[in-house]
């Protein structure tokens, strides 16, 4: 299980114009994965770094809802370098967050993400790759990447399992925030939350007729006795 408190998030090249060429997952999917996860590692004070492939190219800039969403993340800028592992600046940043912990996403998964996955998990990092907060121009690039990841021992995952396993109870102060964060990763998941809360409504509405119901009859009752 992921802890929390040895985490630090890369959200790698995350760009309008590398999303043009995503095919294994629906743009509108991949921007609210990678979104929940920015939000919820501002939640949790996790930090969180970005970077970019030549943003002033045709991969085109970051999504401007990572930094909307997680204000506190670092970018670090490259000098052309594919591979995000192979600018010191970016490893400096990451070393010195003191975390063991990689979660990793970003566009493309074979290239932008792979790349530094593999090198980071050489240089003795615990890494976990989000895939659906993830793209690829193809399924069998997905496919293949995914493979690769599992033969080198870097972790897939999930951002919805992520959510989970930060999560951990239902029980803590900022549970409302956290359940709308299902609902990005999860649309369906806001249905639940509506089921539930007009359940409470009703249990909540019986509860005062319980207690209005016994009072009426007793007013009645004295007035039929005068």
């Amino acid at each position: 299980m992921l802890d929390p408190t040895d985490v630090v998030l890369l959200l790698l090249d995350h760009q309008s114009g590398l999303f043009q060429n995503v095919k294994d997952i629906s743009v509108a999917e991949l921007r609210a994965n990678t979104t929940a996860l920015a939000k919820l590692a501002t939640l949790h004070n996790i930090p969180v770094i970005t970077t970019a492939s030549v943003p002033d190219g045709p991969n085109g800039p970051l999504i401007p809802e990572i930094h909307q969403s997680a204000p506190h993340a670092i970018y670090v800028p490259r000098k052309g370098e594919v591979n995000a592992w192979d600018n010191a600046l970016f490893v400096k940043t990451v070393r010195e967050t003191g975390k063991k912990t990689l979660i990793i996403a970003g566009v493309w998964t074979s290239v932008c993400v792979m790349f530094p996955a593999l090198d980071a998990k050489a240089a003795g990092f615990k890494v976990y790759v989000v895939m659906d907060a993830s793209g690829d121009p193809s399924e069998m690039a997905s496919r293949t990447t995914l493979a690769r990841f599992t033969q080198a021992g870097v972790i897939p995952t999930s951002a919805n399992a992520v959510n989970c396993e930060v999560h951990r109870t239902w029980n803590r102060p900022d549970a409302a925030e956290i359940a709308e964060l299902y609902t990005m990763v999860s649309p369906n998941y806001r249905a639940v939350m509506e089921s539930y809360q007009k359940a409470q409504a009703v249990a909540q509405q019986q509860k005062k007729q319980e207690v209005t119901q016994p009072r009426k009859k007793q007013e009645v009752a004295e007035l039929v006795g005068k």
